[in-house]
């Protein structure tokens, strides 16, 4: 529940962005030992996009906001703070934020990153919605952005299928009582951070030849433990951030999972005993591209129509560290 003299906060535009190249399950045929039907009946992905090598990170957040700020009628001069959610920016410093805010013109805003894999528009959001609801500021733009097909092995067929490139960006502003953001879940088990990691590159393992020649600068997963925790805390999460909104699984209208696997979302859409046209999907066309699955399928299903004022949809997702997310809105 919202404790009192907190103002309601709500996204008023979504945007989204993908880079120009596909590659298709034929494509990764001729460059693996694969095939469509094994990526298929494994994960549900037919298709990714991918960047080049002058594309990076904030070649994608860039248009994303620009169309969540039209989306919500606002100039970028409007915005108070930016926050860019990624595992891949475009350097270690400054931030990718910083880099957005100048290609924007959004002069007066805070700029920062936030690393959380694949749960973090979730995560940043629930940061960006306390400077809202606290009256601190009044206008966040919230970008998760990854470029995952700069650090996977594309000569590891279990991992190299899996991912792709995208970004997705919301407004958050204050809104009626009663409407937008009504919980949010964050959770983390670094004990596992060892089954989802880049190992190289950072203060641990800092590049050299024998990183690179070892791989260590490229996704490394124990798929099957991380298989065994999704399907576990992807509806657990969606049924805590239920609960701290008063309400239950009965009562949604519209989940949005974290679109890592077919499988992994139907276990979780069996759990909370939901009919498939309550469990929006579209891995199929973009593969795991990180924290920007969730905003980008949200975008998509208020472009169909599948969100009325008032419905209920659950936002739920993990990832690396080993973290997880979820939040539950009011439309």
């Amino acid at each position: 529940m919202k404790p009192e003299g907190l103002r309601p906060v709500r996204i008023t535009g979504l945007g989204k962005f993908f880079p120009r190249r596909k590659l298709t399950n034929a494509d990764l045929e001729k460059m693996v030992d694969t095939s469509d039907e094994w990526i298929t009946t494994r994960t549900g992905i037919k298709e990714r996009y991918i960047t080049g090598p002058d594309e990076p990170t904030s070649s994608l957040a860039i248009p994303a906001a620009r169309q969540a700020l039209a989306n919500a009628g606002m100039a970028p001069e409007q915005v108070d703070l930016i926050i860019v959610a990624t595992v891949t920016p475009d350097m270690f410093f400054p931030a990718t934020a910083c880099l957005v805010q100048a290609a924007l013109g959004a002069r007066r805003a805070a700029c920062f990153d936030l690393e959380a894999a694949c749960p973090q528009f979730i995560y940043a959001c629930a940061v960006g919605s306390q400077f809202i609801a606290t009256g601190t500021y009044d206008c966040v733009l919230v970008i998760a952005a990854d470029t995952l097909s700069k650090i996977v092995n594309w000569e590891d067929r279990n991992t190299c299928v899996l991912f792709g490139d995208g970004a997705g960006a919301a407004v958050l502003q204050p809104g009626p009582e009663g409407r937008g953001f009504l919980s949010f879940v964050l959770g983390s088990d670094g004990a596992g951070a060892e089954l989802l990691n880049l190992p190289a590159g950072g203060s641990r393992c800092p590049a050299s030849h024998e990183s690179v020649a070892n791989h260590l600068h490229t996704i490394h997963m124990n798929g099957l433990e991380v298989f065994k925790f999704a399907v576990r805390a992807m509806p657990e999460a969606a049924l805590e951030s239920l609960s701290r909104a008063g309400l239950t699984a009965a009562d949604i209208d519209l989940l949005i999972p974290h679109q890592a696997n077919l499988r992994i979302i139907e276990a979780a859409r069996r759990r909370l005993g939901l009919p498939k046209s309550k469990v929006f999907v579209n891995i199929e066309k973009y593969g795991n591209f990180s924290g920007a699955t969730c905003p980008v399928a949200l975008a998509e299903a208020v472009d169909q129509g599948l969100l009325q004022d008032g419905s209920v949809v659950v936002l739920s997702t993990f990832g690396a560290g080993l973290t997880w997310a979820a939040c539950t809105i009011r439309w």
